[in-house]
């Protein structure tokens, strides 16, 4: 009959399946009892969840080992680690899910764009910092994950489709940044009517069925406000770090911490504020005219606890013949090196 050190032992390397470490780095293994007249095992094990499709899973994986060596019957009971023991495993366990979720080796850093309210160019943020970031030597991809409002791929000019093979999507490629949009799969630019679980499928779909290859960042630029896309990529991407876009008034900037909001609760970093539309400069003066007042990135930045990322004004990307990508501005104009800086910054807070 097994006895208490030898139950020990063989639950040892098993794996918690949330903190994705063995019971034996966790101290998960908390009681052991030995009725050896029955050849009964009883085992209390402590876990990072309880109460999930994870823990009946691991429940039939003891039992298998227990039954499998000695026992005749086997009772378990649970319950969830202390917090202290799951903050410390935290991190791991999250980048592993990230990991199995993009499949493969491919796990980048995950950075999400996102807005309180449409308008404020929160998509042109995404993709120049996207280039910016590859400018910079780095492997990058962007989710276009605006479902209802896709406008990446016009944005940069993509005129072709992902194509399938082996039962992968291969995103398209464009100016160095891969590229996957809900735009490459409708008609006609039709409209979508799609409810929140059909929307979470799609996003589903977006890591796991798209071939990524080897990725330093992969950016989502997020449909505004907090609505189903938004929570989804906070419950998937527990690592995910935000930049929250706003123009200058007050209002967009009172929106917006709602987004930011969200990310804090759902210990998202906020890497910073882009204050877009900030203003505009006369070619023919030099003045500048805060068009859409002055103050709101600012302002959110403070409640937010977050810094000012950029203030990007409003000017047009050069006109380029050869070139047809109309949100893109070129590494030489102003804003393009405004983008520069601020993806210099974001490398280096996160990779710092």
């Amino acid at each position: 009959m097994l006895q208490k050190e030898e139950v020990i032992q063989l639950l040892s390397s098993v794996k918690d399946p949330f903190l994705h470490k063995t019971l034996e780095e966790t101290g998960g293994v908390k009681e052991v009892t030995i009725k050896e007249e029955k050849k009964h095992v009883s085992v209390k094990l402590a876990i990072g969840k309880t109460n999930t499709s994870e823990q009946m899973q691991l429940q039939q994986q003891v039992v298998g080992i227990l039954k499998k060596n000695g026992a005749t019957t086997v009772g378990l009971r649970f319950e969830q680690l202390p917090d202290e023991v799951i903050q410390k495993f935290q991190p791991a366990a999250e980048k592993a899910q990230e990991a199995s979720l993009m499949g493969g080796n491919s796990n980048p850093n995950f950075i999400a764009i996102s807005s309180g309210k449409g308008g404020v160019g929160k998509s042109t943020v995404t993709v120049n910092l996207a280039i910016a970031l590859h400018r910079l030597g780095k492997k990058v991809g962007i989710i276009d994950a605006d479902i209802y409002g896709f406008s990446v791929p016009d944005m940069m000019g993509v005129e072709t489709r992902p194509v399938v093979r082996n039962e992968k999507i291969y995103p398209v490629e464009r100016m160095g940044v891969k590229v996957i949009s809900m735009g490459f799969f409708v008609e006609d630019n039709s409209p979508i009517i799609w409810r929140g679980p059909m929307l979470g499928k799609m996003l589903n779909s977006f890591f796991k069925e798209v071939e990524w290859g080897d990725l330093d960042y992969l950016l989502l630029d997020l449909p505004p406000g907090t609505g189903d896309i938004a929570m989804d990529v906070h419950e998937l991407l527990p690592t995910c770090k935000e930049v929250i876009v706003t123009t200058p008034h007050p209002t967009a900037a009172f929106v917006a911490a709602r987004a930011g909001q969200m990310a804090i609760k759902t210990n998202h970093q906020i890497l910073g504020v882009v204050e877009n539309m900030a203003y505009f400069e006369s070619e023919k003066t030099g003045e500048k005219e805060y068009v859409f007042g002055h103050g709101g990135g600012k302002k959110l930045a403070e409640v937010l606890k977050t810094k000012v990322l950029g203030q990007l004004p409003l000017k047009q990307p050069y006109e380029e013949e050869d070139v047809f990508a109309p949100s893109v501005y070129q590494q030489d104009h102003p804003l393009g090196q405004e983008y520069h800086r601020m993806a210099s910054k974001i490398v280096a807070e996160v990779e710092g």
